[in-house]
């Protein structure tokens, strides 16, 4: 009699060290994300965009958005650690929510968003290339 196997579904080692690479950068990036948006909201000046910039957000407002997502991201980062796949695909939200929050903050910071935004399509990518291991018959 043939048995058959199903294929396991256990990542392969280089898919567990995205999941602690994008773990540990999202836990980083939530932190910077948490200190950014506390300094808009402690020090509403020190955040000074140009006039001719599309967007016109409050420091003050964005910077409590920043302070939210930090933490969202933070804890996020702590729950890849499990390898869950809801903790992936909240992984893959929240990194898209960064990047994008550090677009619209491209004017008051150019050179950090830039890297934030690196940091998070790295994190995307780390989390959705996930290989799977097929045992063979």
């Amino acid at each position: 009699m043939t048995e058959y196997q199903t294929p396991s579904r256990q990542p392969q080692e280089e898919s567990v060290g995205g999941y602690v690479f994008a773990g540990v950068i999202l836990i980083v990036a939530g932190c910077f994300h948490a200190i950014a948006g506390l300094v808009a909201i402690i020090d509403d000046g020190f955040y000074v965009v140009s006039e001719n910039y599309t967007f016109n957000i409050d420091t003050t407002a964005f910077g409590w958005i920043q302070l939210i997502l930090g933490l969202v991201v933070f804890f996020a980062g702590f729950g890849l650690f499990s390898a869950a796949t809801w903790a992936r695909v909240v992984g893959v939200i929240v990194a898209t929510l960064s990047a994008i929050a550090n677009f619209f903050f491209i004017p008051y910071y150019p050179f950090w968003s830039i890297i934030m935004i690196a940091l998070a399509i790295w994190v995307i990518w780390a989390l959705t290339r996930h290989v799977e291991k097929v045992q063979e018959l």
